[in-house]
């Protein structure tokens, strides 16, 4: 396979997840905006969104405050933010049009309906006329489905060969960074300093963030008891059987890389740190991760997804 086409492969279903994420990541602000005062903490639910996706720095030079409809705009619409939904399903349908004949027919008609529905949506809407809270819902159950269908589409008609194994990559490795910096992004932002951890604020923002990941029923299953932060973050880390833990994204990751491996007969970094990724992710236990600082695990976590990209960037994707 062509490094180009492997790339946009991977690139494809990166672009595609990251909208995911930022649509969920709306809908937690949300679900947290509208929580009794009672129970509110500082107002920040809707600085969280932009922190987890890593954009907070960027919508900070051209807005001066947060609110709903700022950050929503910014989010999903605004073409100078590089990870705004619409710009996400753009490179998505850029990259997946470069490699068109590596995709089924299936794959491609989502990504191109789904474009050809946002670019409606966007020439309708008025951006000085906040968009209502069903539309809004609407909109974000929109994009939510468009990962699933192209997620579907991927794992029902497409050939389990190189092109499959790069696109699956991409997906759990963006998966994976979205996991973790929600991760932190909770234990260190949102819980106002004067609340108590394990409290009323607490136990609301933790469901939020159980509910954005679509993994509020798995944890009643798994653990039978109230949302506590530890056990939230044992699933989200370290079960395997959460398909947006870290450890079950590692498991993929390392698993396909081993297929490219034995595919093209050579083994190499990108290989060897993913193994060492998930190795880490399978040995460290809860108390170990808590004691030596759950942001720092997370930071460090981070910091090898982001190795691992650059490696693949040299192994397989040279310019």
């Amino acid at each position: 396979m062509l490094a180009r086409s492997a790339e946009n492969l991977f690139w494809v279903a990166r672009y595609i997840e990251r909208a995911d994420f930022s649509a969920r990541m709306i809908d937690a602000a949300l679900r947290l905006a509208t929580l009794p005062k009672a129970y509110g903490g500082d107002g920040n639910e809707w600085v969280s969104p932009l922190a987890a996706v890593g954009n907070l720095d960027l919508f900070r030079k051209v807005h001066d405050k947060q609110d709903q409809n700022t950050v929503f705009n910014f989010l999903a619409f605004d073409r100078e933010n590089p990870s705004s939904i619409r710009n996400c399903i753009a490179n998505a349908r850029r990259a997946a049009r470069a490699v068109r004949t590596a995709l089924t027919l299936e794959m491609w008609e989502s990504i191109n309906a789904a474009w050809l529905e946002l670019s409606r949506i966007e020439s309708e809407r008025d951006p000085k006329n906040p968009m209502s809270r069903e539309e809004v819902d609407r909109f974000l159950d929109f994009v939510k489905a468009i990962s699933r269908d192209f997620d579907g589409a991927a794992y029902r008609t497409m050939l389990r060969d190189d092109a499959y194994w790069f696109n699956r990559i991409g997906l759990y490795a963006e998966r994976a960074d979205n996991t973790a910096r929600i991760l932190d992004v909770k234990y260190h932002l949102l819980l106002p300093q004067s609340e108590e951890i394990g409290g009323t604020l607490d136990y609301f923002q933790w469901t939020a963030i159980l509910r954005s990941v679509s993994a509020l029923t798995a944890y009643h299953w798994v653990y039978r008891e109230s949302v506590k932060p530890w056990l939230v973050m044992d699933l989200l880390v370290q079960r395997s059987e959460m398909p947006r833990s870290l450890v079950s994204c590692y498991e993929n990751i390392a698993r396909y890389l081993d297929l490219i491996g034995q595919h093209y007969g050579q083994q190499g970094p990108s290989q060897r740190l993913a193994r060492s990724v998930h190795a880490t992710l399978v040995n460290s236990s809860r108390e170990e991760i808590f004691q030596r600082g759950l942001h720092e695990f997370v930071t460090d976590f981070i910091s090898s997804n982001n190795r691992l990209s650059g490696m693949l960037a040299e192994q397989y994707f040279p310019s």
